[in-house]
Parts: structure tokens; C-alpha cells; sequence
């Protein structure tokens, strides 16, 4: 059966590489290109995008979907969706969740990969549940890590669940690049004697074995596999896409893509990558490969974040030593997988812990937060110091987070009548309301009336980690 591509460039390709910093105009002068290629979906929206686009870039996410729609034509437009966390850092009502998925899919968005941070189940049903209700393909993400709860039986099992909730095809999101070869035959091998499913892997190229990880989870039956036109592939990114139409070009996985439109599209992002190179967006550090991951299982947003939180408190040379807590971290806190938006808060209790040189003196209240049970269940059980020390008696809640979350959208709606021009308005200011009224303010030209703020987060280490 010949496998299908993703191709993630315009998405995870310079969010792990460069903190999601390539503008739409870059974008949308090789879409035309990667339109008429082959392949199965083009990944353009979603992760981060959404939040660098009004917080860095002052661009309207929404628009940029629209003009990439219009450009391809050819090819489904897939995007990435945290679950309850839709493409922000907190848990949102169901009403916002539903309301979100609605326009992503009228605004151009085909096929939507939701996942939970926490392989908590209960997280993904609002999301799922909307997607199907609007029409959108609904790829249900299982985050892959290692630890001692994490066995092959786990994910076979989650599989099983997700496939009962109404998933449309399963994806396995190695958003560290740590799935070993032989440990992806194995999964793959399992998944398919378990499951009806379609079976997407995404991993990263950041510990150097994607490419030997990929050809192991095709022999095994792998229906589909994400990679990352060339110039912005490689590092903390995917494979590149080049690369696997010669490994499969002749066999009978051969993707058929276009190698013609391939290079034409990749000539043109060659020299924008050349522009954030000399502009000091990508980090060449990002570009190289770092086997010390399958040590760290830090995944490419995360890295290329923490680079850039670093450099910028000029303490680049605490990068190993943040490096090495981070696993410390994440083991006191239950082994979570490390992604957005778990990743961010975990990088960032590292940071403080390397920087105070004394853990957990000084920690965010998102931690607090997830100890709590705010995000969901811990995959393992929490260090009982860790926990005593930073929450004492607070109460630790076990149902869903998202049932004691009451509408907003209605809220949203009366609160900005006069200054919103649109559903998606609304849902910007939704998940990101400080950023996004300010994006508004200079796009509109106007200010709102100053009523009572909704409730808003932020978390310390932003992008997407995946």
C-alpha cells in the first residue's frame, strides 16, 4: 500500500524550529506549489500559530486560514487541536470548544488532530464530538513518551478507547523524537492487530533516528507518516519529504509525490529560511541533531523555546544543566508526556530549579494547578514530597476539569458587541483575550469598552512542544 505524507513546513516544520515565527506571506508563496505535490494533507494551522500569530507577528490567524485555503485547493488542510485546551494554555468551556471547531472547519480545516496532554480521555470528547457533529476528519493524537506506566499494553488500550469515541484514523504523536525503531514495529505491529484504524506516526528528527523509526513503523503497517520540506526539516523538526519520495520512490509504499513541485516550492523556502537565519529567528543549534534527547525527551518546540528563553536571559550556559532536570521534573510530577501545555510548565519549573538552585522554591501557579487536577489525571503517581511541599491540603479534584467550567461564548458575545466584528473575533479573544484585544485594537483601530476581564492565562515558556 503505498503511504500517504503530511507535509508539516507550514506548521510544526518552523514551529520547532524557529517558535512558530514564519509569516503568512512566506507561507502562502509556497502553497501553490505544495497544493499540486500529492500529498495526503498539508499541516498549516493549529499548535501555536494561533497565539504567535496575534502575540508576535500581529496577523490575523483566521485570515491566514482563509488565504491558505484559497491557494489549495488540491489538498486537505489539516490542523493541531490540545483537546480542552483548543490552542491555548488552560481548559476551556465546552461551548468555546464546540464554537472553535465549527469555524476552524468552515474557515478551511479538514482534518483536525486532537489531543490530550495527558492521554486523559475525558479531555478529547468535547472535541471529538464537534468535529464529527461539523463534518471535519477526526484524528484522535495518543502523546508517546516512555516511562514505567507507559508499556505497549497502555497504548493498545487508549487505541481501543479513542477508536469507541468515534475517531476517524489514530495518530501516534512522538512530539521528542524518541520512538526507537524496533519500539515502532512493535507499537505499529500491535496497533494494527487491535485496531480498524488508520495509523498516522509523528515523530521528530531531534535525536537523529527518525528515518530508520519511519521505515521500521512502515514495515509495520503504517497508513501514514509526517515529514518537512527540506529547508526547514531536519533538528528539532520532521524528516524531509524529499528524502522519503527517493527512500519509497519504486516500492510499494511509493507516496507519488510531484519531485518537480517539491523542489520548485523548496528553492523558495531556501531563501526564506536564509532571511530568519540571518535574522537571528533560527537558531542553527536547532538544526542539529541531539541523541541526548532519548535521555531528555525534550521535544523540538520545547528545545527551540528553552534556547530562546535562555538566550534571552543571556544564560545559555544553563542549557545542559536545565536539560538534566527536566526529566527529574516530570518523574516528581508523574511522568507526564511532555506536551503543550504540560511541556512549557515543565520546562519552566526546571528553569526555576536550575536558577534558584533550589527545587520547587519558586513555582508557577500552573504547576500548582496541574497538581491539583486541573489538567487532568497524572499518567503515574506524583512524588508525595513534591506534592506536600507545593500544594499542602488543597484539594485535588478526579472528575473531568472542563464540568466546572460554565459558557462563555454568550458572555464574550454581550461583553464585546461593539468592538468584535466576528465569531472569530470572539474566539481570538476567547482563548488569548490581553493579546488579542490588542491585535484587534490595531486592526480595527478602536478600543473596546472597558468591562470585566474574563478570566485569561498565560503560561512562561510559550510555543508548542510537538
Amino acid at each position: 500500500m503505498p503511504i500517504k505524507i503530511v507535509e508539516t513546513s507550514l506548521r510544526d516544520g518552523h514551529q520547532s524550529l524557529m517558535a512558530t515565527r514564519m509569516t503568512t506571506k512566506d507561507i502562502l508563496s509556497i502553497v501553490p506549489e505544495l497544493d499540486k505535490a500529492g500529498f495526503h494533507a498539508l499541516e498549516v494551522w493549529g499548535g501555536a500559530t494561533f497565539d504567535a500569530c496575534l502575540r508576535f507577528l500581529n496577523e490575523d490567524p483566521w485570515e491566514r486560514l482563509r488565504e491558505i485555503k484559497k491557494l489549495a485547493p488540491n489538498t486537505k488542510l489539516q490542523m493541531l487541536f490540545r483537546g480542552q485546551n483548543i490552542l491555548g494554555y488552560r481548559h476551556y468551556p465546552d461551548d468555546i470548544v464546540d464554537k472553535f471547531v465549527q469555524k476552524s472547519i468552515e474557515n478551511g480545516i479538514d482534518i483536525i488532530r486532537i489531543f490530550d496532554a495527558l492521554n486523559d480521555i475525558r479531555n478529547l470528547k468535547s472535541a471529538v464530538d464537534a468535529t464529527k457533529k461539523y463534518g471535519g476528519h477526526c484524528q484522535i493524537a495518543l502523546s508517546y513518551t516512555t516511562s514505567p506506566v507507559h508499556t505497549v499494553d497502555y497504548y493498545v488500550k487508549l487505541a481501543q478507547e479513542v477508536e469507541q469515541m468515534g475517531a476517524d484514523s489514530l495518530c501516534i504523536k512522538d512530539m521528542a523524537g524518541i520512538l526507537l525503531p524496533h519500539d515502532a514495529y512493535n507499537l505499529i505491529s500491535q496497533l494494527k492487530q487491535n485496531t480498524k484504524l488508520p495509523i498516522n506516526l509523528h515523530s521528530h528528527a531531534t535525536a537523529g533516528i527518525m528515518e530508520a523509526t519511519y521505515l521500521k513503523a512502515i514495515e509495520a503497517g503504517v497508513d501514514i507518516i509526517d515529514t518537512a520540506l527540506s529547508p526547514l526539516s531536519g533538528g528539532t523538526s520532521q524528516v524531509a519529504t524529499e528524502s522519503f519520495h527517493y527512500i519509497l520512490k519504486g516500492t510499494q509504499y511509493d507516496p507519488k509525490l510531484d519531485i518537480h513541485k517539491l523542489n520548485q516550492a523548496a528553492t523558495k523556502l531556501t531563501i526564506i529560511k536564509d532571511e530568519y537565519l540571518k535574522n537571528g529567528i533560527l537558531n542553527p543549534k536547532a538544526l542539529t541533531s541531539n541523541p541526548s534527547i532519548l535521555e531528555y525527551q525534550v521535544p523540538g518546540g520545547m528545545l527551540s523555546n528553552l534556547m530562546s528563553q535562555l538566550k534571552e536571559q543571556d544564560q545559555m550556559k544553563d542549557f545542559e544543566k536545565v536539560l538534566k532536570e527536566i526529566p527529574i521534573v516530570r518523574k516528581d510530577l508523574g511522568y507526564p508526556p511532555l506536551v503543550t501545555p504540560i511541556s512549557q510548565m515543565v520546562g519552566t519549573q526546571a528553569l526555576m530549579n536550575v536558577m534558584t538552585d533550589n527545587p520547587y522554591k519558586i513555582v508557577p501557579k500552573e504547576i500548582k494547578e496541574y497538581l491539583r487536577g486541573l489538567y487532568g489525571q497524572a499518567p503515574a503517581k506524583v512524588n508525595s514530597l513534591v506534592l506536600a511541599k507545593i500544594i499542602g491540603n488543597d484539594k485535588i479534584i478526579t472528575h473531568r476539569p472542563a464540568d466546572d467550567l460554565k459558557p462563555e461564548f454568550e458572555a464574550l458575545k454581550e461583553k464585546y458587541k461593539d468592538f468584535a466584528k466576528s465569531d472569530e473575533d470572539l474566539l481570538s479573544i476567547a482563548l488569548f483575550e490581553k493579546v488579542a484585544i490588542e491585535f484587534l485594537e490595531k486592526k480595527y483601530k478602536e478600543k473596546p469598552k472597558p468591562k470585566n476581564e474574563i478570566y485569561a492565562f498565560s503560561v512562561t515558556i510559550g510555543g508548542d512542544a510537538t
